[in-house]
């Protein structure tokens, strides 16, 4: 080791390559490329929401501005919950930040301290580990159930889990990888048990309107939660309105928690620009009709996929429950991160590795149907007549 690497900070030091990453690096410039690895759209940002931000910006609205989020954002986000939610939100629980990824950064430091732990259920999204890690606290995975391709969560597992180092629960539901949804009865029981321990909930329900089953969303810790409990929700704009390159995202905490936050954003971006806070709004305004198009073609990407996948004798996976991607395993692959690398470079399809989400993840790879059905039905059709060579 260099020098000067030895002479960083352990978490610097220590933070993991994207296992995603390097798969998108290794396949970026293929000329048939078929990316399927991250979890994003082919479409780009509509262009009412592009509207908003043109006329904040030839307003000269590139100024500083509130820390905690211009407050037609906040008012904004109270109603879409309100109307998502069936009951009143005040827009003093919100707290616009740079990216949901941001959010994830600051729940873990306003909740997080280093040294503590947060317990994750595995497979999940790698960057929630890799974010606890940084702040020099430490994950502690809790491997999900699988079965025939399908997963679940067993609470018994979690609280053996615990110690007196931990601070945090994460739920993530719909779940990124595996498309699982914790039901309504879960949740409660999850619930109970972090007031039993006096611990944390961080909920990321990002993908709570892609979802499956019955009802216009999935089941929610909003549902049940009073509102003084102790649960933080971290959400994004980049799913559902097609703006995965904006880093706009937003925080959801009891309002007495506001001064912190807005101090925590303060030190790190001194706020969203609010150019960008604008195109938030006019999604969230005027987004509706959009926004039922991408659940929509993320239903219709699901099919396509399961049925795909059915010609393919050797991949065997559950269908999703929610979020808009398929975790699968491969008969006969026991490396998915070099099936992954070479995948992508000698046939331009790109999934994720299993191995990038935790324990649980070695024997699956990940792929986003949130795409045009003629190229999801053309990565099945490459991947089938590939695999035979391998």
């Amino acid at each position: 080791m260099s020098d000067l690497i030895a002479r960083l900070s352990t978490g610097a030091r220590n933070a993991p390559e994207s296992g995603i990453v390097e798969v998108a690096n290794a396949g970026r410039h293929h000329e048939a490329l078929i990316p399927l690895w991250v979890g994003e759209g082919d479409l780009p940002t509509p262009s009412f929401i592009n509207r908003a931000v043109k006329a904040s910006l030839d307003r000269g609205e590139t100024f500083y501005t509130y820390q905690r989020g211009i407050p037609e954002l906040r008012e904004a986000l109270a109603a879409y919950h309100q109307d998502l939610y069936g009951r009143p939100f005040s827009p003093e629980r919100f707290y616009v930040t740079g990216s949901g990824m941001q959010a994830i950064q600051l729940t873990v430091q306003a909740i997080v301290d280093p040294g503590k732990e947060v317990i994750v259920p595995s497979p999940s999204w790698p960057n929630i580990a890799a974010s606890v890690e940084i702040h020099g606290a430490k994950t502690v995975p809790v491997a999900m159930r699988e079965s025939n391709g399908g997963w679940s969560l067993a609470l018994e597992d979690i609280e053996r889990a615990i110690t007196s180092d931990t601070a945090a629960l994460f739920l993530n539901t719909p779940s990124n990888p595996t498309g699982w949804v914790a039901s309504e009865g879960l949740l409660t029981a999850f619930l109970d048990l972090a007031r039993k321990h006096d611990l944390w909930i961080i909920a990321d329900e990002i993908y709570t309107l892609y979802f499956y089953g019955n009802g216009r969303r999935s089941p929610s810790f909003y549902d049940i939660a009073d509102e003084d409990d102790r649960i933080i929700f971290v959400n994004s704009f980049s799913k559902n309105w097609a703006m995965t390159g904006w880093r706009v995202g937003w925080v959801s905490a009891p309002p007495v928690m506001g001064q912190v936050f807005e101090n925590l954003i303060q030190y790190s971006t001194s706020g969203v620009p609010a150019f960008l806070q604008w195109g938030a709004v006019a999604a969230l305004t005027e987004g509706q009709e959009f926004l039922e198009s991408q659940i929509e073609r993320a239903r219709k990407g699901r099919e396509a996929v399961l049925q795909g996948i059915r010609k393919i004798g050797r991949i065997s996976a559950a269908p999703p429950e929610g979020a808009f991607y398929l975790f699968f395993k491969l008969e006969g692959i026991t490396d998915m991160r070099s099936f992954a690398l070479d995948l992508v470079r000698e046939t331009g399809v790109g999934l994720a590795p299993g191995t990038a989400f935790g324990p649980g993840g070695e024997n699956f790879a990940r792929l986003c149907y949130a795409r045009k059905q003629d190229h999801l039905e053309e990565a099945i059709r490459r991947i089938n007549a590939w695999l035979p060579e391998i």
